[in-house]
């Protein structure tokens, strides 16, 4: 295998030496960063000269942890790159312990002094993590009172590591018969192979096999998850929040606004992802369609393969629009080994982009010479794209954009790649499978996602009002809600009620809205570009360079991206209607 497919390390560290010795500063650096513990907001010098050392330090750990994570990924059973990982996760927990001390110490000290010294212009790349801590005053406690919510973390995770090892290595789901006659095995990864299968037959035993071993461990998980929500809900009153739902999008740096006028809107055009649901059962050809139906692409032409350089240039057409300078950072990307293109024996599977800050970002890829691997290519570049602005533009500190936009710049990115692919397919069938997959996507993002989220803020708005609730609630809940999402063209089986018990994310409260903010706002912003706004793709470009260095919801607003107006989310669904529309025109 070319060179060039391979990632090029020594971009990070020419070698070992240089690893160790930057390990070894990093180190000092701590030390040094102790010395300012129990004296850190005496005066302004000692705060910044400590910030100022947490800056170094943290430069360096991040060349040091991305060269022992991206050198293990690649081989994950060499003996050599287990070890340097295991180092610098090591060095990562004395990083944590050495500078854990900072937040409580600005916390605990007089908020108009610390107010005075960031005002000084030293401060400026270090007053927004500060005023972070401060704004935030209000929910933390006194030492003592975190010192014992520290001491029962581990308790407090003991509902979400019980569900993960229960479903993860005890369940069983058993055998089923696959499209060639074979019995086979399913299990928890296999299943949404099975559920796309042609074979109505074989989604059918897929489905249930999935959902009677659920059912007869719901008692159980129920407990487990209701007991999550009161530990998370305890722990949101506890800091002083009126719900579990007001602290996280505080975390989030979102607001109720935005959680709220997400469900709002969705609910309110409901009836357009009926008329996706009704389309695909047309399509399908079923009489009847069931909750084990809707993953089937009705329009799959078969495997469609593509080479490596192929996909290459074809993300570079479809992203011209952004830009020359965006573009041939690209090209760099693609030429100067940032991406590590092939599956090997033992390297990591999946996908990801890791910013390295002062060097460049790194992209993992297991390319198969499928045309899907061209969007995961483009989704990737986009959160690279992404890091090298921020990283570029701001320190260190305020380079690591939030979650709130982690995946905006990527399905931008997608979207633009699919609008670039569709316009460009000669072939009606090609393209309406290019559509299906678009229209797909925006379905599992935007609707499925806002009925979890949805589902999550009942049970909680339940729980935090002394509503008991058995297993039978949250399945009646569960079932209702599925109802209401995929309408009248569908048989919503019985044993869908049991799905909200498999979902992972719930034990990390409120997460999943998230991914329908990020797709209303990729929607917003793709649909702006194809346009060519004058001048929004240089807001664009500037909204990436800026980080984490404003708050999310502001920085959305930078491209006129208002994630607490209906309005957002309701144009979102209006473009999901618009490529219904043209997919039909194509039946």
């Amino acid at each position: 295998m070319k060179e060039k497919y391979n990632w090029n390390l020594q971009d990070i560290f020419e070698n070992e030496e240089q690893f160790k010795k930057e390990k070894s500063e990093i180190t000092d650096i701590l030390k040094k960063i102790k010395e300012y513990q129990g004296t850190l907001c005496n005066t302004s010098d000692n705060l910044y000269n400590c910030y100022k050392l947490y800056e170094q330090a943290l430069e360096k750990f991040e060349k040091v942890y991305a060269y022992g994570m991206l050198k293990y990924h690649l081989d994950m059973s060499n003996q050599e790159g287990i070890k340097i990982f295991k180092e610098v996760e090591t060095l990562g927990t004395e990083f944590n312990v050495a500078t854990s001390y900072i937040t409580p110490e600005i916390t605990y000290a007089d908020e108009n002094t610390i107010r005075e010294y960031i005002k000084e212009y030293r401060f400026k790349g270090y007053a927004r993590d500060i005023n972070d801590i401060l704004e935030k005053k209000k929910h933390i406690l006194s030492k003592e009172e975190e010192n014992i919510l520290a001491n029962f973390s581990e308790t407090v995770s003991a509902p979400e590591n019980t569900f993960d090892t229960l479903t993860n290595a005890e369940f069983k789901f058993g055998t089923l018969i696959d499209e060639d006659g074979k019995e086979v095995e399913m299990t928890d990864s296999t299943y949404t192979l099975y559920l796309k299968s042609k074979d109505q037959k074989v989604r059918k035993q897929a489905f249930n096999l999935m959902y009677n071993k659920y059912s007869e461990f719901i008692n159980t998980i129920t407990e487990m998850y209701i007991s999550n929500v009161k530990a998370k809900s305890t722990i949101a009153k506890l800091r002083k929040y009126n719900s579990s739902l007001e602290k996280a999008v505080d975390n989030d740096d979102a607001s109720l606004k935005v959680y709220e006028s997400l469900i709002e809107a969705v609910n309110e055009d409901m009836k357009v992802n009926y008329e996706f649901i009704k389309l695909k059962k047309k399509m399908l050809k079923l009489d009847e369609m069931h909750m084990y139906d809707l993953y089937v692409n009705p329009c799959e032409q078969g495997k469609d393969e593509i080479t490596f350089e192929d996909a290459k240039q074809e993300v570079l057409n479809a992203l011209q629009i952004l830009g020359k300078e965006y573009i041939n950072k690209l090209e760099e990307a693609f030429d100067n080994r940032w991406i590590d293109v092939y599956a090997k024996p033992n390297k990591r599977g999946g996908a990801y982009s890791m910013g390295v800050y002062g060097v460049h970002p790194y992209v993992l890829t297991n390319f198969v010479n499928s045309k899907r691997d061209v969007s995961t290519i483009a989704h990737e570049l986009g959160h690279s794209m992404h890091s090298y602005y921020s990283n570029r533009e701001q320190n260190v500190l305020n380079a690591n954009y939030t979650i709130m936009v982690a995946e905006v710049a990527s399905t931008v990115n997608e979207i633009l790649l699919s609008d670039y692919q569709i316009k460009n397919e000669k072939d009606n069938k090609k393209k309406a499978e290019l559509l299906y997959e678009l229209l797909e996507m925006i379905r599992a993002t935007l609707f499925r996602q806002a009925m979890f989220a949805e589902f999550e803020k009942d049970v909680h708005d339940k729980i935090e009002n002394n509503v008991m609730l058995s297993a039978d609630d949250l399945n009646d809940m569960y079932y209702k809600l599925n109802q209401k999402y995929f309408g009248p063209d569908v048989n919503i089986d019985e044993q869908i009620k049991y799905e909200w018990a498999r979902i992972p994310h719930f034990y990390s409260d409120f997460y999943v809205y998230k991914y329908c903010t990020g797709v209303s706002s990729a929607i917003a912003i793709a649909s702006k570009i194809l346009s060519k706004e004058p001048g929004f793709v240089e807001k664009y470009i500037e909204m990436l360079k800026q980080g984490c260095s404003k708050k999310s919801i502001d920085l959305l607003k930078m491209v006129d991206v208002d994630l607490e107006s209906k309005d957002t989310y309701k144009s979102a669904i209006e473009f999901y209607n618009q490529k219904i529309k043209e997919l039909k025109m194509l039946l």
